[in-house]
């Protein structure tokens, strides 16, 4: 869509077409409404300074990038939104030239935009190119963001930052004065003023320079942006991000620096849906919804995973008050927000800073409490380096409880949680296990609430598969259960919730079959392992992860170590390829893991 040409009214006019197209596609499908809503002004607005096709338009985490997908050829696609097949919820250069990078992780924007910075210095485009970058201000917690801004301040690559500030202030703006300074600031008249002190204090040397930063020193007190100043970065703002008009007027002015600037806009979450206006974590990211009530489409009479952990954890809070715990960002999402409401003192929301929260867990750790670190397993893999460091070094009995394991639908492959068993099997003195339903998951939280190692259990998003099988038994350590056996050769081994889904094949199958939950993948239960071998010969693995390094993996290592050859092991984890979004029943039958699919797939092995 060309919009050089529009005026401000009409451009005014698409703004409010653009929100009405998200929120219709987005009350069917499903996805990020509020932040999106908030953004759409200052993408307008970029679009009309900026040119995607040739300056890199950088979104952080990208959850904010629908107007942009509209305003790039992609109207009559946008329908297809997070659905399987359709547009991705997130920027993907796949999917248009206008993309230019993968982001569904925070805080990797302003690295982003040096490195394309320094590309464009080395290619000789400055000048012609310049990156531009939107981040959130919730993003501005993360420390790589201030990792790249240190390199910024110091380089002075030409950037313009648009940091979208709709929850919090970075600096809040004191009165009319703040208002005016800020207001003042964004103008070019303000911009040649700045430049010609600068000449200024240069001609007239020291006593010149010393009144220049006392006036300088004693304007910041009540201006906002002191930080980025300080670390050699041009600020502007706070400005309002819903005004066209002085929005295309002030990133004008801030590409023209040719330096590093930040517009720091203030705007309104769910602008221009009432019922989401100003909302907090709720309106970020829905599943379909009335557009006239706001009721979920969605209702389930099915608890969650994510629930089950929630009550687990209180109740074990409640009668040890040694335990204690920590998440990056996501207390609702991961159930902390109720652990968080009932022992403040006890339970923290660190911000989106994964490392952080491990290495303070481990601190915690070391002075005698029991921390639960409870993380999505796809944003664990921001803190790899602390778990390995930090906690498992020192053999620290933190627990990792990792929320959204497995394949988690519409957000796609920045989110699926399919790695965790791969890269925390391979460190020392860590213990990996999981529950298969809500009962073993008490138990299991039972568990790890008394071992005095690193550990780490993972569950599914949204509720476990649903079986008839025994009762599940008080975990032990290295301990399997099994839960059916029969004479025939064929063993189901089932982890987590893979063993609901071992579960649904045998309701498939004609031969008779045994299966075994697993629980513990490091270390596996080997005297089982062992008495299994002598009785069934083709076994099959089910585990929602990785086949790379995963239980398959630990599996065939052992039966190597022990000299089985006898055994016949097929894998029904993950392949070695990264997982589409859309809907998880789609992507599970295109990956061929329904349990109709895999029965047959079983047969033909047989």
């Amino acid at each position: 869509m060309d919009i050089k040409s529009k005026t401000v009214p009409e451009l005014t006019e698409l703004c409010k077409d653009i929100r009405d197209e998200i929120l219709r596609v987005v009350s069917k499908n499903g996805g990020h409404l509020s932040s999106t809503l908030g953004a759409t002004e200052l993408i307008v607005a970029m679009h009309k300074v900026f040119d995607s096709k040739k300056d890199p338009f950088i979104f952080d985490v990208s959850h904010q990038s629908y107007a942009h997908k509209l305003l790039t050829e992609r109207w009559e696609e946008f329908d297809t939104l997070r659905q399987f097949g359709g547009m991705c919820g997130y920027t993907k250069p796949s999917e248009s030239e206008h993309d230019y990078f993968v982001a569904g992780h925070s805080s990797t924007s302003i690295s982003l935009g040096v490195g394309a910075a320094k590309a464009i210095a080395l290619k000789g485009e400055q000048g012609s190119r310049i990156p531009v970058v939107l981040i959130g201000d919730g993003s501005m917690t993360a420390g790589m963001v201030y990792e790249a801004l240190n390199e910024l301040g110091d380089r002075k690559y030409p950037m313009v930052i648009i940091l979208n500030d709709n929850e919090m202030s970075i600096s809040k703006p004191i009165g009319a004065i703040s208002r005016m300074l800020s207001s003042a600031m964004a103008g070019p008249f303000y911009q040649r003023f700045k430049k010609h002190t600068e000449n200024f204090v240069n001609n007239f040397g020291d006593g010149a320079n010393y009144i220049a930063k006392k006036m300088e020193e004693s304007l910041k007190l009540i201006t906002p942006g002191i930080m980025f100043e300080e670390m050699g970065i041009d600020y502007i703002g706070p400005i309002d991000g819903h005004n066209l008009k002085s929005l295309i007027e002030i990133l004008q002015t801030a590409k023209n620096l040719n330096k590093p600037v930040i517009v720091h806009a203030q705007t309104l979450k769910g602008k221009g849906y009432q019922i989401a206006e100003g909302k907090e974590e709720k309106w970020h990211g829905v599943g379909p919804f009335d557009l006239e009530s706001g009721d979920s489409q969605k209702k389930s009479a099915i608890k969650s995973a994510t629930q089950i952990y929630s009550e687990a954890l209180l109740h074990l809070a409640k009668h040890n008050d040694k335990i204690v715990g920590a998440t990056a960002a996501m207390p609702s999402g991961t159930g902390l927000d109720s652990l968080i409401e009932t022992y403040p003192e006890r339970f923290w929301d660190v911000a989106i800073a994964e490392q952080h929260a491990v290495t303070s867990m481990s601190a915690l750790a070391k002075e005698g409490f029991k921390p639960f670190c409870t993380i999505y397993s796809t944003f664990l893999q921001r803190g790899y380096d602390q778990i390995i460091h930090d906690t498992c070094l020192m053999d620290l009995p933190v627990v990792f409880a990792l929320d959204r394991a497995g394949i988690v639908g519409e957000d796609g492959e920045t989110h699926q949680g399919a790695f965790d068993i791969s890269f925390l099997r391979a460190i020392p003195n860590m213990t990996l296990f999981a529950p298969r339903d809500e009962k073993s998951f008490h138990q299991a939280m039972a568990f790890a609430a008394e071992y005095n190692h690193p550990c780490s259990l993972r569950y599914p998003r949204g509720s476990f598969k649903e079986t008839t099988l025994p009762e599940s038994t008080p975990f032990q350590l290295a301990k399997s259960q099994l839960l059916r056996s029969n004479g025939g050769e064929i063993l189901f081994i089932g982890y987590g919730n893979g063993v609901g889904r071992a579960y649904e094949t045998a309701q498939f199958m004609k031969e008779e079959v045994s299966i075994l939950d697993l629980r513990f993948v490091k270390p596996l239960d080997e005297a089982m392992l062992k008495h299994l071998a002598t009785k069934h010969k083709k076994w099959f693995i089910f585990s929602e992860s990785a086949k790379m390094g995963g239980v398959v993996s630990a599996i065939l290592e052992f039966l190597s170590q022990e000299k089985i050859w006898h055994v016949e092991v097929v894998s029904f984890e993950y392949d070695d390829a990264f997982i589409t979004h859309g809907n998880t029943k789609k992507v599970e039958e295109s990956l061929g893991l329904l349990p109709q699919q895999l029965a047959k797939k079983i047969q033909s092995f047989v």
